[in-house]
Order: C-alpha cells, then structure tokens, then sequence
C-alpha cells in the first residue's frame, strides 16, 4: 500500500469477497467474521489499532451487519451495536473523526434503517457508509430501502453503499444520491459497457480454445488489445492467477467507462434520459441474447 502514495486507501472492516459478516457469531464485544484463516472476532479496540497503523485516507467503522430475513428485534440490536461501536471508534481515533465513515445498516427494517442513519447523522463523522445489501433483500426492497436512508443524511457529506455492482443497481444508486461504490462486480467476470451491453464470459466453454478474437471486438482495453479469448481460457483451465487479473483489467475500463458517462450525462442535466436509455439497451441486448 505504501507504494501507492498517489491513490486513497479505503478500510473497512470486511473483504465483501472473502470476509462476509457472521451475524450469529457477532456478539456485543464484536463482529464476527468468516475468513479464510477462521472465524474471527474483531473488537473495535483491535480494529482502531489496525487503523492507526494503515492510516487510510477513509475508513469505515465497525457494523454489525445482517441477512434481511432476521427478525425485528435482531435488526435493532444491529443498530444498537453498531452505534455503540461507532462511539468507541470514534473515542479511539487520533484523527477525531477527520477521515471516519459512520457504517449505517438496519437489515430489511425501513424503521431501523431510518433510525440508524438519523443517530449516524449526529456523530463526528465524514461520511456515510451504507452496508448490509446483497443479503437476501429483493430489488425492490432495496431500492425503498436505499431512498428511506439517504433521505435521513446531510447532502454535504459523502454517502458510499456497498455491494450494488451491477449497472442497474448503480444507476439506482446515483439516483438515489449515492456518491461512491465499494462494488465486486468487475471481478467475477460480467463485461460491462456504456452502451448496455452486458454478457456473462465462461472462457471454459470448447469454443473458446482456438478462437484468437478479443473478449469484445471494439474494446481497446491492454487485455482485448494483447491477448484472445483462447489464451484467456488456457489461463483458467490451468488456474492460472493472471486470468482474473486481466479480466478485471478488461472488466474496470468498463466500469470507468460507465461511471465517466454518468458523470458526463449529470453535468448537462439528462442522467434521467441517460438512465432511461442505458436500461433499455441492457433489456434489448439480455432479450437477444436468450433468443
């Protein structure tokens, strides 16, 4: 990370890949974790001493995160320990709040998630991070969800939510006043694009072996510009960690692409017309592709 003095480092408390949240082993000391070395529990003294030395240009406070089918009462002790957490977090930060994301969650409580986000608001904190998406909620769930919350924030504080990467979701998300994404999407292999066009590659297939086109005719990414979808697929047959590497390659100039378009349609005012159309090409090119 140090070799990286010109990019900001962002710390939270789980890998949305590798440490998904155990609700049922969280208690009132922590949050617990499942991580490829074992459940672990992480108090926020332990997490505070682990900010202290990275010292990232934000982080996000302990939360305790869960599925949206627990029950009422599970949704508030959530919200309770991870308020509680959060003014320990901040009792121990030297910066006094100065790079703090207060983490906001609720499960599928719209009263819980208004709760939290109303008591986060009125912590020293300098932004907001909305978690625990992508645990069970439906779309539309989500949507309500996500509107209910940043209705209750300030406008002149960041807001990031995490785990909505794909492009709808996105979109529902800028709209919603969402200003960052902690998103996973570009890594599991989904090709994104402007233009709405979106295919799930599995370079396993026998087609692929001796087929020397690019992932995308007109991509001008370094992976479509140097290697063919044959080479790509050798490299997974072979588990070969350079395949993920150039497919995220591949999958984030899409993804700036995306997020370049979206700025560029909100600067002249048409990111409803952007959006509009944007989901309409998606739906044209999915149609097709089931044909």
């Amino acid at each position: 990370m140090l070799g990286l003095p010109d990019h900001i480092l962002v710390a939270a408390a789980s890998d949305s890949i590798e440490s998904l949240p155990s609700c049922e082993a969280t208690n009132k000391f922590g949050a617990s974790f499942e991580t490829p070395s074992g459940r672990r529990l992480v108090k926020p003294s332990d997490y505070m001493e682990l900010i202290s030395c990275m010292k990232p240009n934000i982080w996000a406070s302990l939360a305790d995160e869960v599925p949206a089918w627990v029950t009422e009462k599970r949704n508030k002790v959530s919200v309770d320990r991870t308020l509680r957490w959060l003014d320990a977090c901040i009792a121990l930060d030297v910066a006094s709040g100065t790079n703090s994301f207060g983490v906001i969650v609720g499960g599928s409580s719209l009263e819980q998630r208004k709760l939290c986000a109303t008591e986060v608001s009125k912590r020293n904190v300098s932004g907001f991070w909305i978690a625990g998406f992508g645990f069970g909620e439906s779309i539309e769930e989500r949507c309500t969800l996500l509107n209910a919350t940043t209705d209750c924030l300030p406008r002149e504080k960041p807001r990031l939510v995490s785990r909505l990467g794909l492009p709808e979701e996105v979109l529902e998300g800028v709209a919603a006043g969402i200003d960052l994404f902690d998103s996973t999407e570009m890594q599991n292999g989904v090709l994104n694009t402007t233009d709405g066009d979106s295919t799930k590659i599995n370079l396993r297939a026998t087609t692929y072996r001796k087929d020397t086109s690019r992932l995308v005719d007109s991509c001008n990414c370094f992976t479509c510009q140097n290697h063919t979808r044959a080479y790509l697929n050798h490299l997974l047959n072979v588990h070969e960690m350079l395949a993920q590497i150039l497919l995220e390659i591949h999958n984030t100039h899409h993804y700036l692409r995306f997020f370049h378009s979206i700025r560029e349609a909100i600067k002249v005012g048409e990111f409803d017309l952007f959006r509009q159309e944007f989901v309409k090409k998606r739906r044209t090119h999915f149609a097709a592709v089931v044909v």
